[in-house]
């Protein structure tokens, strides 16, 4: 129920700029290139105790050449339909312009709250406003979004018509789902599939998304956020400072996620780009689900072929949940929810250290620990010390004591015993001869976490 700002103007006039201000975040990219901004952004804002939504929206031009002009142009509509307010950006260094006209004749049709805010004035000059009288809209401000300068007055006047209305207790976000693939896999389409609605740009050119969005999914009664990212390049193909950018927001989106749906092209399947990916959801802990999106366009391949032939090129997808769909037709997009729940489940999962103690009393009654140098490895407990991801530790005699296949086969009993599906999972060792007596036993484990972290070579960063 909070009032919604859109910012509206013609490209390249600080739009973004303003947005980053108000939202007192970096979210948008901002660029002197023309046509860097072409999806809606969302931020929460509030003035003075007053919380409102500002839009950003791409640079409207119904002549421009730029690809994605005509979407960006459509993007920026349903803004002005869905806002309470409107701002409307120009360039004071520029001056008005044709374009600048078509675009207020187009905001005054709308017939909603509208006020010119005439950007880049960043010396207090208030004979910057006197080019744009003629546009005919009655409240315009000067306003610089590097120097902060007339932010405030502003949103005031935008905020002026917007009704007051009672305050409401945010509802909680749920579950943030990112994701996340490479360039043109379909991750927009996903998006606009979920929420049935044309929500972000679609193209067949790769590198159409380019900041990362966030958008709630409500299914079986319960909020989700999804997180749509731009397509994760090579090194060597950023060739743009837009697409480092990006690169950029895309692994900060994969940080504040809580589940990524990797999204792999079924045509050409997992390539090194994808590994890499991968790699890096494991490394931030966070629970992962294979897509593999156009299927509905492979013919003549089995799921159970691809399957396989996946696991023989990167084994750490043994783990990760498989769903062989289609963005476009909708194929597959409701198997979705349940895994994305047993995925969130399981990351937040948390054993009894008397349930681990039996698990480990039984697995070493199997198979004994080996003999190296006449010892014998011994564990005497085993306890969970985090979750999202789950952490646990071995109490040992001596941590050299743990040779690479006995440690391969405690992580495979553990799987065997413990699913946690899409989840990778953490070992820690702690060796008798380091105990602290003066320690408690939680300062002991996080004292001893990162020194005596192990894993297993062949199944990624962290299992």
């Amino acid at each position: 129920m909070k009032p919604k700002i859109a910012l509206i103007g013609r490209p390249n006039v600080g739009k973004s700029a303003l947005f980053n201000r108000i939202a007192k975040k970096r979210i948008a990219i901002v660029d002197e290139m023309e046509g860097v901004t072409r999806d809606r952004l969302y931020a929460e804002a509030e003035l003075f105790g007053r919380p409102f939504e500002i839009i950003d929206t791409g640079g409207i031009d119904g002549r421009s050449e730029i690809p994605f002009a005509e979407e960006v142009k459509r993007q920026a509509e349903v803004a002005i339909e869905e806002a309470d307010s409107l701002i409307m950006v120009v360039d004071s260094r520029i001056g008005l312009t044709r374009l600048d006209e078509d675009v207020a004749d187009i905001l005054l049709k709308s017939r909603k709250p509208l006020t010119l805010a005439v950007s880049k004035v960043d010396n207090e000059d208030e004979g910057a406003l006197a080019p744009f009288y003629p546009l005919g809209i009655e409240k315009i401000v000067a306003v610089s979004a590097i120097q902060g300068h007339h932010i405030v007055e502003m949103l005031e006047m935008a905020l002026e018509p917007c009704p007051v209305k009672e305050e409401e207790e945010d509802e909680p976000l749920g579950i943030k789902v990112a994701i996340i693939g490479r360039p043109n896999v379909g991750k927009s389409t996903l998006i606009n599939t979920l929420l049935d609605e044309s929500r972000c740009v679609v193209s067949p050119i790769a590198g159409t998304t380019r900041d990362a969005i966030d958008v709630s999914v409500e299914h079986a009664g319960e909020v989700l956020t999804f997180i749509d990212t731009a397509g994760i390049r090579r090194k060597k193909s950023e060739g743009e400072v837009v697409d480092k950018f990006a690169a950029i927001r895309t692994e900060r989106a994969i940080e504040r996620s809580d589940v990524c749906i990797l999204m792999l092209d079924a045509k050409e399947g997992m390539t090194a780009q994808e590994k890499r990916i991968a790699n890096t959801i494991e490394e931030k802990g966070k629970g992962c689900i294979l897509f593999f999106n156009k299927w509905d366009l492979v013919k003549g391949f089995r799921m159970e072929h691809c399957k396989k032939s996946l696991e023989m090129e990167a084994s750490f997808t043994s783990y990760c949940p498989t769903l062989f769909g289609s963005a476009l037709t909708g194929r597959k997009i409701d198997a979705l929810f349940p895994l994305i729940h047993e995925v969130y489940e399981n990351l937040t999962r948390r054993i009894s250290t008397g349930q681990l103690n039996k698990f480990i009393e039984k697995v070493m009654h199997k198979v004994h620990p080996p003999m190296l140098r006449g010892k014998r490895l011994r564990i005497y407990y085993m306890a969970q010390v985090d979750t999202a991801p789950p952490r646990f530790v071995f109490f040992v005699n001596h941590v050299d004591l743990l040779g690479e296949t006995y440690k391969k086969y405690l992580i495979n009993q553990f799987r065997i015993h413990y699913p946690y599906t899409g989840v990778p999972l953490t070992f820690y060792l702690k060796g008798k001869k380091r105990q602290d007596k003066t320690k408690s036993p939680q300062e002991e484990v996080r004292f001893l976490e990162e020194p005596l972290r192990f894993e297993e070579e062949n199944v990624g960063s962290h299992l």
